[in-house]
């Protein structure tokens, strides 16, 4: 059985991490929430000029210390939502201007309730980095009020010998924006660019779209080699309504520009695909589950169109006889494609295990691990989804597997294990 590291740090949900939000109302308005929008506004412009100040007053000093440049962030939610204010191209002061923005903000702690389900990449910059170590950058569900769940990053660097660091975060944290994007881009295409002045590991990708309404869930983040020799990342999620779920991908090249972009198909009404890091026989690949219990190999023309898919790994064992999936992107190595799975057996308990895919034909699996590779220890079970480990994406670093996983949906930890260990558990 092969032997995991664990490495002391442990990430836990932190309510003190706030963005500012647009508050519901104007945001999506319509009908009778847009005649109580213009209500609104009608009241604000009615205040006079003292009024004004003292209450922008007040609020600057309730705020200012807690988010970065929150009067540029009320003057652009004002410019924002201008056109549905119902004010017929009004003038107005400043004053003014940031007051309705700021009545048409809130403040948001995005990862109150559960920090979980991690998944990491090589960090775009390497520069500096000698005797092994690399640069990472992990993904991490963060979920706050109302179960509503978020995209965060942390940055941080990993040495050959096992060590690692995570960069801290900064003091204010801010929300990725919408931008208009390349003017070709599809009407279901979201464009969203990262503040100019704000850190990686201060940014926060919140839902935008009616379909997204209720969370973006399980980022499964890949470095993925175009045929140009060049690396864009990419990540698969599931988009959650409140209703319905939609698997979508998230594009960047730098982590300051992204696309949110629906995966066409019938693969894409599932949940949990895994995007292989290159092209194989000139054809993008995924593991998915398709039928709720399996794993299944899907090949794809085009990244954003999935269906179909052929049948590759049922439950064989005793811990994952309820069901499979995958736990992120496939991992190249010599021997083929390592790819970690995760089981769901008796009471169900959650348990990561791996498989190993044939480089040339990963439909062809070259074995297995019986046992568990990771297993809810006695002192992880407790927290919001007991008896669950969980990883949505880890990397090779030399010899070793990194391994970022969430305990119990609620806190995150991390592990090296042996590729050579890995292998050797495989039946």
């Amino acid at each position: 059985m092969a032997h995991l590291v664990q490495h002391e740090l442990r990430l836990h949900a932190d309510p003190t991490r706030v963005v500012v939000r647009p508050f519901h109302l104007a945001w999506q308005a319509s009908g009778p929430d847009l005649e109580r929008v213009h209500r609104l506004a009608r009241e604000i412009v009615a205040l006079n000029p003292r009024t004004v100040r003292a209450e922008l007053g007040v609020v600057l000093r309730d705020f200012a210390d807690r988010h970065w440049q929150i009067e540029k962030v009320f003057e652009d939610r004002f410019d924002e939502i201008e056109n549905k204010l119902g004010l017929d191209g009004v003038p107005l002061k400043r004053e003014m201007r940031l007051l309705i923005g700021a009545y048409f903000c809130h403040e948001y702690s995005y990862a109150a309730a559960a920090l979980m389900n991690p998944s990491v990449v090589r960090h775009p910059d390497q520069s500096g980095m000698l005797d092994g170590s690399i640069r990472i950058l992990l993904s991490l569900r963060a979920v706050g009020e109302g179960h509503i769940s978020t995209i965060a990053f942390r940055e941080g660097i990993i040495t050959h010998n096992r060590e690692m660091t995570l960069l801290p975060q900064p003091a204010f944290a801010t929300a990725a924006m919408p931008g208009p994007g390349p003017e070709d881009k599809p009407d279901d295409v979201v464009s969203l660019y990262r503040q100019t002045d704000s850190s990686l590991s201060g940014t926060v990708i919140f839902p935008i779209t009616e379909a997204q309404r209720n969370g973006l869930e399980d980022l499964r983040l890949v470095e993925f080699k175009r045929d140009s020799g060049k690396s864009e990342w990419i990540g698969t999620y599931t988009a959650y309504s409140g209703r319905d779920i939609q698997s979508e991908l998230l594009r960047t090249r730098d982590f300051k520009d992204f696309t949110l972009t629906p995966i066409k198909g019938g693969a894409g009404r599932n949940k949990g695909m895994a995007l292989f890091p290159r092209k194989i026989d000139g054809q993008f690949h995924m593991i998915g589950r398709q039928d709720g219990k399996n794993l299944y190999l899907l090949r794809s023309d085009t990244i954003d169109h999935w269906s179909g898919g052929d049948l590759l790994l049922e439950p064989q064992f005793p811990w994952e006889l309820i069901q499979i999936g995958n736990c992120g992107a496939p991992i190249e190595l010599d021997e083929g494609w390592l790819v970690l799975t995760h089981g769901v057996g008796a009471m169900r308990k959650y348990a990561i295990g791996a498989a190993l895919l044939d480089k040339d034909n990963p439909s062809k699996v070259l074995g297995r691990t019986a046992n568990p590779i990771l297993s809810a220890a006695d002192e992880d079970r407790e927290g919001y989804v007991p008896n669950v480990v969980y990883t949505c994406g880890a990397i090779r670093v030399g010899d070793d597997i990194f391994l970022p996983y969430g305990v119990a949906d609620s806190s995150v930890c991390f592990a090296f294990v042996a590729i050579s260990e890995i292998l050797a558990a495989m039946a």
